[in-house]
């Protein structure tokens, strides 16, 4: 089974992305080279990924003393994804760039993250440029971000440390200025950095010439204190090895130092690590204290890393979709292919008929149905997304706020939703398999360890709730939800007129004005703490929500198209959700309105 013909559909009969080359940024395109891309991203994919999921599975990443050792089929993967162009996909013609719709990247990476996610796919890399390009100086970007695009270096993001996972307002790593002429540097403000960062995806490995670490650290006032929560945090470029003004290495490595390799559950293709920052294992200029350039105001670092973190968010969501779509494509052929049981006539079952493939049990078209509703659902979610990316940065005045607005309350949806239902999709992949899907004999075990990492990735769901209810439903007097709101009932009023779609769409606008109200009782007293303890089930409901509208968005598209056996399956799965799933939203929304303190008023003592 071929992902392509979703993806064709999803671009081109539902988002209409060819009409994005009529745009000046995008006027060399057409969907002959929207098709080019794709051809070759699932080519590479093919060839170079999908291969070799198992064996980078198998063989984890490892430190022999000096340095982590990697499969060859990452290096050969990692250098056939550079050379295809696709980490500067959207950069300009002029650094080397395609100029290619972002909605048209996502689309061709999906194919990457579909075939090994733990591969890597140049997801950080991409965002770590993309940082600098917008706050970063004439040189940073000279030397740090177009050397990522090209592929010579790969990037990372280092927040968390091991004191302080989420909490980035309790980091300590601590940046002081190095020494006379510090804010002369042509790279940038100098500063030595210590301090020690964990979880850092690829922080150590041998792929690329350099590694640089986008570092959130805080310098010290006056007294030599560290200022209190995220308002003191500065962002650091810290490359593994250093450079000079033209981008080339000195010889000199950086005072970064591999501390040790974290084993995870899944996602093991990937090196994850414990960086220690200035420890003087490595000594620059006879003095430890890694040496780091300043980006942007001091002080403002994590609104830099926000550039970053959002585009990583929207990045998860996207690998955590196609590892559910993996796992649908996995357990759909093996349902159509394994046989088992007998069906029930009127009579019972008749022992000496022939046993029957499984597909044709009703619960096993229930848990495929259900893979199907998330997975594909999920996929055009992320799209859409893409789609408002493309229109922030190309649309006229009005559409491109708007954009930028529907952005931020979806953003928390876009990372979350597929984080948990994807998941689910490859819990029921196993469950289709039965005992098989539980042995390392066939993949669905592996796409659920490596998807169970993305509902911690980038925000755990509890963060990604107070965001979405404590701020982004809230913000700029709830615009951006009422735009989201106006774009939901423009779907609505065109299902309406569909026979075929009119009841479901009145179920949406019934749950659309469920939430809307949910809203507001959250916020009735004005107490966060009341609001706020059930961030979790408001995002439940609020993703169940987008993602019906999406799914009805997607069945007038599949409507509109000629009768075929595709049209049927998503105007199944629309229904599926809506007659499964879209029910739940009920039950979490009653705890948000009545603003139950069943879970935040429970004494520690009564666990």
């Amino acid at each position: 089974m071929s992902l392509r013909p979703t993806i064709d559909f999803l671009l081109h009969d539902w988002l209409g992305a060819e009409s994005l080359s009529q745009r000046e940024r995008f006027k060399d395109h057409s969907r002959e080279t929207f098709d080019a891309v794709l051809d070759t991203c699932e080519r590479i994919a093919r060839e170079k990924y999908a291969p070799f999921n198992r064996l980078v599975d198998t063989q984890e990443p490892q430190f022999d003393g000096e340095k982590v050792i990697l499969p060859q089929a990452t290096h050969d993967a990692q250098k056939a994804y550079a050379e295809s162009g696709m980490l500067s996909a959207a950069q300009d013609y002029e650094i080397g760039g395609m100029q290619l719709p972002y909605t048209v990247e996502a689309a061709a990476n999906a194919f990457f993250a579909m075939a090994s996610v733990s591969i890597g796919s140049g997801m950080l890399t991409t965002g770590n440029a993309n940082l600098l390009m917008k706050h970063g100086t004439e040189a940073q970007k000279r030397v740090f971000a177009l050397n990522e695009f090209s592929g010579r270096f790969s990037g990372t993001m280092c927040l968390s440390e091991p004191q302080a996972g989420s909490s980035l307002s309790d980091v300590v790593t601590r940046a002081v200025p190095d020494g006379e002429g510090f804010e002369a540097d042509p790279l940038g403000p100098r500063y030595r950095l210590r301090g020690n960062k964990m979880w850092i995806s690829a922080g150590e490995h041998e792929l690329t010439e350099n590694i640089i670490h986008l570092v959130l650290a805080k310098i010290p006032d006056t007294g030599g204190k560290l200022v209190p929560g995220v308002k003191g945090i500065s962002l650091f470029i810290v490359p593994k090895k250093l450079v000079d003004t033209e981008g080339q290495l000195t010889g000199e490595r950086n005072d970064v130092a591999l501390a040790g390799l974290n084993h995870k559950c899944g996602w093991r293709g990937t090196t994850n690590t414990l960086l220690n920052f200035g420890e003087g294992k490595y000594p620059v200029r006879g003095a430890a204290g890694a040496v780091g350039y300043l980006v942007g105001q001091p002080g403002r670092g994590l609104q830099c890393m926000f550039h970053m973190m959002n585009e990583a968010r929207i990045g998860v969501g996207m690998a955590a979709t196609m590892l559910g779509m993996a796992g649908y494509h996995a357990s759909l052929d093996y349902a159509k292919n394994r046989p088992q049981g007998r069906p029930v006539a009127a009579g019972g079952k008749d022992a000496a008929a022939p046993q029957v493939r499984i597909i044709e049990h009703a619960d096993v078209k229930r848990m495929l149905l259900a893979q199907k509703s998330y997975c594909e659902g999920a996929l055009a979610l992320e799209l859409y997304c893409a789609r408002l990316v493309d229109e922030q940065h190309t649309g006229d005045a009005q559409s491109a706020d708007d954009a930028r607005l529907l952005l931020e309350v979806l953003t928390p949806i876009a990372k979350s939703w597929p984080s948990e239902w994807c998941l689910e999709a490859n819990s029921l992949a196993i469950q289709v398999h039965g005992g098989y899907g539980y042995t390392r004999d066939f993949p669905v075990e592996q796409y659920w360890r490596d998807n169970r990492l993305n509902m911690i990735h980038e925000g755990t769901h509890g963060i990604q709730g107070m965001d979405l209810l404590g701020r982004k439903v809230l913000m700029e007097n709830g615009k951006g939800l009422q735009l989201l709101a106006g774009r939901i009932n423009a779907t609505i009023q065109r299902a309406i007129q569909v026979p075929e779609l009119a009841a479901h769409a009145n179920t949406l606008g019934h749950v659309l004005a469920q939430v809307g109200a949910a809203t507001k009782a959250a916020w009735a007293t004005g107490n966060p703490c009341d609001a706020l303890a059930n961030a979790v089930p408001y995002l439940q409901a609020f993703g169940h929500t987008v993602l019906a509208w999406i799914w009805l968005d997607v069945a007038l598209a599949a409507q509109a198209s000629h009768d075929a056996p595709a049209r049927t399956g998503r105007l199944g799965a629309m229904r599926y959700f809506f007659h499964y799933e879209l029910p739940k939203t009920g039950a979490w929304l009653l705890v948000v309105s009545a603003r139950d303190q069943t879970c935040a008023s429970l004494p520690e003592t009564a666990f």
